[in-house]
């Protein structure tokens, strides 16, 4: 049962014309892969159920993170929850290997066969029957072959019920555009590229989603730190950012400040200026950090705020269109 913090997190959200709802804010689960940081399974699973109190329902989650790691650790925290109390997404792309040694390598497969067994395995992972949602992940170098095997495999899979709803996940928005005009898809995952310093999807997959009926995820919205603390050695993109990121962070979150807004609460509730936006993903490796997210979405933000975004050249007034 979600908490009064959780009430604007809670909130639930159809994915496109699928039967699929989920949370308004949801949990990114690469962080329990060890991703930068070593996490422990009782972190991991204390992070999720924590989420779940809050009414954070959705959970995002994939074979790449931690070679399989994030994957058992959802699975295990999820051992004894009600099924109809979580909704559950993971991808296909990369399948698990044996590599040098006891390590795993993840070997890109968008075959149909590829897909089929991705799933499979992730099944076995999680302790699931079934999951909720699949994203075809990071098909860049496989875009062909991700629309013209992968897609039919993972409709096919949704025909059959094994998941309820499916879509692409990338770091990039045109590719994403090709799947929402080419496909019948029913979400896509775009990390990065809607967010206080990065609009770019703005212009392709924001419109084609919204004359598709296609819902989108938003994740990375504070690429990758710098929104989040925005100083010099932040990352952004998973890299250093660069000086002129930095200080247009610094501006953003001086504008911020001049109403009592923390930062990284307009960065979380930002994408839903738009109507194409169904959840923001927010990635968490303990149970204060999926609280402060769930904090920071519920933070009271004026319009004023937004409008002076604008009036800056910060954000374009198309961005905000929900919001003021």
């Amino acid at each position: 049962m979600s908490t009064a913090v959780g009430r604007r997190a809670a909130a639930p959200r159809r994915l496109g014309s699928s039967r699929v709802e989920v949370s308004a804010l949801s949990l990114g689960c690469a962080a329990f892969g060890n991703l930068y940081t070593e996490v422990s399974d009782e972190a991991s699973t204390q992070t999720l159920r924590t989420a779940l109190d809050l009414g954070v329902r959705y959970a995002d989650v994939a074979p790449f993170y931690g070679f399989g790691l994030a994957e058992q650790r959802v699975g295990a925290a999820l051992a004894g929850v009600p099924r109809a109390d979580f909704v559950l997404s993971t991808k296909v792309g990369r399948l698990l290997r044996p590599g040098a040694g006891p390590a795993l390598d993840a070997v890109f497969d968008f075959t149909a066969d590829g897909i089929r067994r991705s799933v499979e395995e992730s099944l076995t992972r999680l302790g699931l029957d079934r999951v909720d949602i699949l994203y075809i992940h990071d098909p860049d170098e496989h875009l062909e072959q991700a629309i013209t095997e992968a897609y039919p495999a993972a409709h096919q899979l949704r025909a059959e019920g094994v998941v309820g709803a499916i879509g692409a996940g990338m770091n990039f928005s045109a590719p994403l555009t090709r799947f929402v005009r080419e496909t019948d898809i029913d979400a896509v995952l775009c990390a990065g590229r809607y967010t206080l310093l990065d609009q770019s999807a703005l212009s392709d997959l924001l419109p084609a989603a919204v004359q598709r009926n296609v819902s989108i995820v938003i994740g990375g919205v504070y690429n990758s730190g710098v929104l989040a603390d925005p100083r010099p050695g932040a990352r952004y993109d998973y890299e250093h950012a660069p000086d002129a990121i930095v200080a247009r962070a610094q501006r953003l979150a001086a504008v911020c400040r001049g109403y009592g807004v923390p930062l990284k609460a307009a960065a979380v509730q930002f994408p839903f200026g738009h109507p194409a936006i169904a959840t923001v993903l927010t990635g968490a490796r303990s149970a204060a950090e999926i609280t402060e997210n769930v904090a920071m979405f519920e933070h009271p933000i004026p319009t004023a705020l937004w409008h002076e975004l604008v009036e800056a050249g910060l954000l374009p007034a198309d961005s905000v269109q929900l919001l003021i």
